[in-house]
């Protein structure tokens, strides 16, 4: 197999791996605005995610310097031309980290409803965008003969992509309310289990449609077996959540992600970013990747270090994957206080 395949394969990992651990933190974070009902269900919410939710986006960094290094024209013409939703991307991103580290710095209510908006906005934004740009290049982008993105912000905005972006946003929701249901115990539990349902027959509808139009545009045999596996597992998930299994639901969920991103980079192969005007200028694996001595020295660093990544985050899911409840949240740190704004001597 060449080098180039290689990364193109472990690139596509990477962001299987950002998709199924960064969802559902972006479906919790979108959870704590509809599924808490006080400030101590909304802490066993964040709790959840607390110990893990950094390393997740780690595996976005990776790709994304991944791809700089192995592919930069893909690289380069995937930040000029997806620059505004990119640059949107990263401001929710922003806005969330900032929400989750410093919400508990002040204990003043008003000051942590603040926060929780600019968690569900960091959280709601990366979710639909994400599909948004995942399918626009998928579908195919105006690029021209020099490599160049020559379209503009609305030609991103397109049915294909717009679906795309609604099933990354519900998938996430349903990704993270099972999880939430696998991390907690008692209502919050519950209500968590009857949440990921509703909203996953919206998504799988969604998702199911999103599947026949990528399959049948493509129409690769492995297209269609990646979409089928992934609406196979995702309805398996839904299942187990129905019958209190949410271990099995949030395997279900996870393959399911999984799935849809081979599908998306089976239909994209081997093209990295196609051209709707003219397929002669599609960007390849062939034409937008690095030296092959470059490839080479990114293959060993590679091969040493991505064991070790992959490691320490699964031990530190293992040291972390007890239940929580309300009764773990100390009383007295929710003590009440004023929604003002502590006065200012004159």
């Amino acid at each position: 197999m060449e080098l180039t395949t290689v990364w193109f394969v472990l690139i596509a990992v990477l962001w299987i791996g950002y998709l199924v651990l960064e969802g559902f933190d972006f479906g919790v974070g979108m959870l704590t605005a509809v599924l808490a009902r006080d400030e101590k269900e909304r802490r066993v919410l964040l709790n959840t995610i607390g110990p893990v939710w950094d390393g997740n986006e780690v595996w976005l960094l990776v790709a994304g310097g991944a791809t700089f290094a192995a592919f930069p024209e893909w690289y380069a013409t995937l930040f000029s031309g997806f620059y505004l939703p990119l640059f949107l991307i990263l401001v929710a991103l922003i806005l969330r980290i900032v929400a989750l580290e410093y919400r508990s710095k002040r204990p003043a209510m008003i000051w942590k409803r603040r926060c929780d908006v600019g968690i569900l906005i960091g959280s709601v934004v990366p979710a639909l965008l994400w599909g948004v740009a995942l399918a626009n290049i998928v579908r195919g982008v105006p690029i021209d003969a020099d490599k160049e993105f020559v379209g503009s912000f609305f030609d991103l905005l397109n049915p294909y992509a717009l679906l795309g972006g609604l099933v990354t946003l519900t998938v996430f929701l349903v990704h993270g309310a099972v999880f939430v249901g696998l991390k907690t115990v008692g209502d919050i539990r519950d209500r968590a289990r009857l949440l990921a349902l509703r909203v996953g027959v919206v998504a799988a509808a969604l998702a199911v449609v999103f599947i026949v139009w990528t399959a049948a545009r493509d129409g690769d045999l492995a297209v269609w077996i990646a979409g089928g596996v992934a609406a196979l597992a995702f309805v398996a998930a839904l299942a187990a959540t129905s019958a209190r299994r949410e271990g099995w639901a949030f395997i279900g969920t996870a393959l399911s992600i999984a799935a849809v991103t081979v599908m998306l980079f089976t239909a994209l192969f081997p093209d990295v970013m196609p051209s709707s005007l003219d397929p002669a200028w599609n960007l390849t694996t062939t034409n937008a990747s690095s030296t092959p001595y470059t490839l080479r020295i990114m293959t060993w660093v590679a091969a040493a270090f991505t064991p070790i990544v992959i490691g320490y985050q699964a031990w530190s899911y293992w040291v972390f994957r007890r239940r929580i409840g309300t009764h773990h949240i100390p009383d007295d740190v929710l003590a009440p206080t004023p929604d003002l704004e502590p006065s200012r001597e004159r």
